[in-house]
């Protein structure tokens, strides 16, 4: 088997990446050695490899589901928003420099496709399957000319494309039908059908829609998804809704001890990997919610402020709204504050930033002992050490050097009272080290909080690859699925019209 699939989206948070996930656990089960791409990502969530290469987390969780380690292969184009107009460019895992949308849709991206395509070359030379992830929509017609991710690619490899549709959104089937109906009649010959993901209620009350919808495009349905809570693991480009008061969803399980665990994260600009609180999330009793206002931080037991793309940018937001001075307060009373990565920079001495916001030196928050000076390479690693008693495991994607220079050790960070700092993302993921910090946590907060003793992180992580390789398995047409798969888009689609514009 040399099989291959584009699973396209109507729009963006369609479900693609959680789709491409359930498609990868269900074959994976079933004895097919596949592995996961998406040859262009936009997303402030990434993750280190095992050879220092950055990529997307969405890519990462997808080479879990797939049971294999991720590489750079897997993600080659990467691209990290710094503002509204601008993106570092990050290929094959490494910086290569800052562009405009202008700059990159223009003739760099176009100029990127044969990198692309060799990087899916090598993985389909090694796996018997790859399951690639489009981005956004396929019918995005303005981009056509240039688009190396969803039908620019999907050409060049012959991969199938199956279109997801998000059904809790409404307006699907004019969603479906409108995104065939603005493709070339090429790309239209690649498009083999759709995946209803989301759906709430009896679905034979669907299935006049979708028999409807197979006589006008005469293209199948392979599948309806429920909707599930819970599955939406890694995502790629942060929470578009506002977030405050956005609560992150938490284990349903009763708290061990008396007391429950109150975390605040500060929903900063530009915030970057927010998925390092979703092992905090993981243990019963601990509530994850994301705030805006210094008022939301008085019942907090412990605060969080995670990562940045723009830590100045960040640090004057903090300070816009009356954080700042409410967390220099919170450190001052001895209650938990801990930031990681751009977090942990901003609660510094000063920052020397000349590469990322360009304003030379800027004064932090002042609570911890360190001076940070932001330099031209990037720091990328998979460090890991000791804190609390604790093995601990991490990654790290920064250009902020920091020069600690007091407090307590932490990791490569420090601490100074109760408020705690370091690079390294991912270390709650760590069992017994979450387990400890959260102890320290509640000792501090005079809370009757007890960590549950038996929580793995790691085997929650795989309960969720499961499900989706459960909803794939259950709800979708899979004999179907695998033809596809293994033998391409089925001949003889038929044209819907107008197609591309000229």
């Amino acid at each position: 088997m040399n099989g291959g699939l584009l699973v396209a989206g109507t729009t963006s948070d369609a479900g693609k990446s959680v789709v491409t996930a359930g498609i990868c656990r269900w074959l994976v089960r079933q004895g097919v050695k596949v592995a996961p791409f998406k040859a262009q990502n936009m997303s402030l969530n990434s993750f280190v490899t095992r050879e220092g290469a950055e990529i997307g987390r969405a890519q990462a969780m997808q080479a879990q589901a797939c049971r294999v380690e991720p590489t750079a292969l897997m993600n080659p184009v990467l691209l990290k928003p710094g503002g509204e107009q601008s993106s570092q460019v990050v290929l094959l895992g490494k910086p290569v420099g800052e562009l405009s949308a202008r700059g990159y849709h223009g003739g760099r991206q176009q100029k990127l496709l044969g990198t692309v395509l060799d990087c899916l070359a090598g993985l389909r030379g090694t796996y018997d399957a790859v399951i690639c992830e489009g981005a956004g929509s396929p019918a995005e017609i303005n981009l056509r000319r240039t688009d190396i991710v969803n039908m620019g690619i999907a050409r060049n490899a012959r991969l199938p494309v199956l279109v997801v549709g998000d059904i809790d959104r409404g307006g699907v089937f004019a969603s479906f039908f409108g995104t065939v109906a603005l493709l070339s009649p090429q790309d239209q010959e690649l498009v083999a059908g759709f995946l209803v993901n989301k759906f709430r209620g009896d679905v034979s009350l669907l299935e006049p829609g979708l028999d409807m919808l197979h006589g006008l495009t005469g293209r199948q349905t392979y599948g309806v998804l429920p909707f599930r809570h819970g599955l939406g693991i890694d995502e790629e480009d942060g929470l578009r809704v506002s977030l405050r008061g956005t609560v992150r969803e938490s284990n349903t399980t009763p708290p061990v001890g008396e007391d429950v665990l109150r975390v605040a994260v500060c929903a900063i600009p530009l915030m970057s990997n927010f998925t390092d609180v979703d092992a905090l999330a993981a243990e019963p009793g601990v509530v994850v919610r994301f705030v805006d206002r210094p008022e939301e931080l008085a019942d907090a037991d412990l605060v969080v402020i995670p990562g940045t793309r723009g830590t100045v940018r960040a640090l004057e937001w903090l300070r816009e709204r009356g954080l700042a001075d409410a967390l220099r307060r919170r450190a001052a009373e001895q209650r938990p504050v801990l930031g990681i990565c751009g977090g942990f920079q901003i609660l510094g001495e000063h920052i020397e930033d000349e590469v990322e916001s360009r304003r030379g030196r800027v004064e932090g928050l002042g609570v911890l002992p360190l001076r940070v000076r932001f330099a031209p390479e990037k720091i990328l690693a998979r460090p890991e050490g000791e804190a609390l008693g604790e093995r601990v495991a991490g990654y790290e994607i920064h250009h902020g050097v920091a020069e600690v220079t007091g407090g307590e050790a932490f990791l490569d960070g420090c601490r100074v009272g109760q408020t705690w700092g370091t690079h390294w993302h991912g270390s709650l993921e760590s069992d017994g080290f979450r387990r400890a910090f959260l102890r320290e946590v509640a000792a501090a907060a005079g809370r009757r909080f007890v960590p549950a003793p038996d929580t793995s992180f790691a085997a929650l992580r795989e309960e969720q690859l499961d499900r989706l390789g459960d909803l794939i398995e259950q709800h979708a047409d899979t004999d179907a699925l695998w033809r596809l798969i293994e033998s391409g888009a089925p001949q003889g689609l038929p044209f819907i019209p107008p197609g591309a514009p000229a």
